[in-house]
């Protein structure tokens, strides 16, 4: 359950970095807006080292599916614009996907 709620912490983090550029350079915010961006792209990718698996690109295969699942959040919450059932269902297939790397029994490494 650790590992589950770092990857959910990392996923809104980086959206939230990764808004406060587009914010910027998009909407026209203060240039500012790059300072608590800047943080939460930090904080974002020390919550994936906490992650409990053997290696890096398991951690980050994973985290794709938990990241595709919180931006239609984001989409839905911060932006107004309610995902329909396309993306609720291939947000479904990812999360599969995204478990089976996470819990499935893999070799030790070499």
């Amino acid at each position: 359950m650790k590992s589950i709620a770092a990857y959910v912490g990392a996923a809104f983090l980086e959206i939230g970095g990764c808004f406060a550029v587009w914010a910027w350079l998009r909407l026209g915010a203060s240039p500012w807006w790059l300072v608590p961006g800047m943080l939460a792209l930090a904080a974002f990718a020390w919550l994936l080292t906490l992650i409990e698996v053997d290696a890096a690109g398991r951690a980050y295969a994973t985290y794709g599916g938990i990241y595709i699942t919180a931006t239609l959040v984001w989409l839905w919450l911060v932006e107004g614009t309610r995902p329909d059932r396309w993306d609720v269902t291939g947000a479904a297939v990812c999360l599969v996907g995204a478990a089976i790397i996470l819990f499935a029994p893999h070799r030790a490494a070499p």
